[in-house]
């Protein structure tokens, strides 16, 4: 806030007794260093950035730089940690087992104290469905 003397018109600035904040310097060894710890499978980067008490933000920074300077230099053919993280979803077609095809649907039902089984063949599982619909109904 500034204020004035009316009899001076001077204006007095507010005095400031906190020290002027310094950024840390960090050398490109210590850097590479933890850039590569960063890109190691299954590793954290906030992990690694808490371990060396670094900000995470200031981390990915240096990772993605990292990155982009090894792009630039060499043909990479190995993905960067981004690149795998986007690679789509691969469905599997798996079929059933013999066995579980010979073993049939097996369903146990208690109606009032009577236990009832009912062994129903895979082949017709979806007739099984239908009746179980009705009887559940």
């Amino acid at each position: 806030m500034h204020t004035s003397n009316p009899e001076t018109s001077e204006t007095l600035a507010p005095q400031s007794t906190a020290p002027a904040r310094r950024h840390a310097r960090y050398s490109d060894d210590f850097k590479r260093q933890v850039v590569a710890a960063c890109l190691k499978s299954g590793v954290s980067t906030a992990a690694i950035a808490q371990a060396h008490n670094l900000n995470a933000n200031m981390l990915r920074r240096w990772v993605k730089k990292s990155e982009l300077s090894a792009d630039q230099s060499t043909h990479r053919t190995t993905p960067t940690t981004s690149e795998r993280k986007t690679a789509g979803f691969i469905p599997v077609q798996l079929s059933p087992s013999p066995e579980a095809l010979s073993a049939g649907i097996r369903i146990e039902l208690q109606h009032t104290r009577t236990p009832m089984q009912i062994h129903w063949p895979i082949a017709a599982s979806s007739q099984c469905a239908q009746w179980l619909r009705e009887v559940l109904a």
